[in-house]
């Protein structure tokens, strides 16, 4: 028996389509005005991407978020995958433990997380650059690689890794030969979710930045307080283009994952 559906649901969920992503058009379709000012339009012009990419801060700022993207990342996701695999193996209430440690960076505020870290560094006698701000993302990038991994191994069976001990495989071939292709949609779905979280990453890195290691991020909300202009909405744009299709990658790749697994079950 189908249930009679209410158009307050369609239209509630339209509603809100448009409150999140109306301002996010907004800022790309303002990128190719060729007025400076926002407030009104004089015509189509892609001289903004142009200029955006002929300014030298830009172009530091780009290299040193890439810098942190990418170390941090791979950081991040080595990390990450050997602790969803170790957690697998503990006791359960161990583990309960551990998910829960584990998690805690993802719920905790990020400027919560931004100051703890800048005490750590202070009381370390550490000095704020681009390495304080790699540790800082593989700090919270870690969280985020260890729940799509341990998603992954969750739906995994121990029936092949049983069986290749059992035939005289050492820990490094079972991981290497039998858990590792398994688990490596996930691994890749977890490394890009890392990537874009560093690669947006405003509120821990403000806090964490030494004075010659200035991100994308903290770039623009510099150049905000003195107004927006197109070359922001420009900047802006690339980041949301760069986030979006990383995101697509990550479902692609879990989604990809999934069906070979379905294809494996299969019987012939």
């Amino acid at each position: 028996m189908r249930t009679k559906r209410s158009p307050w649901l369609g239209i509630h969920a339209l509603v809100m389509l448009i409150f999140i992503y109306v301002p996010i058009a907004m800022i790309i379709l303002f990128s190719f005005n060729e007025s400076r000012l926002s407030a009104e339009w004089s015509g189509f012009t892609l001289d903004w991407y142009t200029s955006l990419f002929q300014n030298e801060h830009v172009m530091d700022a780009l290299k040193n978020t890439l810098i942190v993207a990418i170390t941090s990342t791979v950081a991040a996701t080595i990390l990450g995958t050997l602790a969803a695999i170790g957690v697998r193996r503990v006791a359960r209430k161990l583990k309960l433990a551990t998910n829960a440690l584990l998690y805690l960076p993802i719920v905790i505020p990020d400027i919560i997380m931004g100051i703890s870290l800048l005490v750590l560094f202070n009381l370390m006698e550490i000095d704020l650059s681009r390495w304080t701000i790699i540790i800082a993302h593989i700090t919270f990038s870690i969280s985020y690689v260890y729940v799509v991994v341990t998603s992954r191994l969750s739906t995994m069976g121990k029936q092949l890794e049983e069986a290749a001990e059992d035939l005289g495989a050492s820990p490094w071939q079972t991981f290497r030969f039998v858990t590792l292709p398994q688990i490596l949609p996930g691994v890749v779905s977890g490394a890009i979710i890392a990537f874009t979280m560093s690669l947006d990453d405003f509120m821990v890195s403000f806090f964490v930045a030494g004075p010659s290691s200035t991100t994308l991020p903290i770039y623009i909300y510099g150049q905000v307080k003195r107004g927006i202009s197109p070359e922001i909405n420009a900047l802006c744009t690339l980041l949301i283009l760069v986030s979006v299709a990383l995101i697509f990658l990550a479902q692609y790749m879990l989604g990809r994952g999934k069906g070979q697994k379905k294809q494996r079950m299969l019987p012939f």
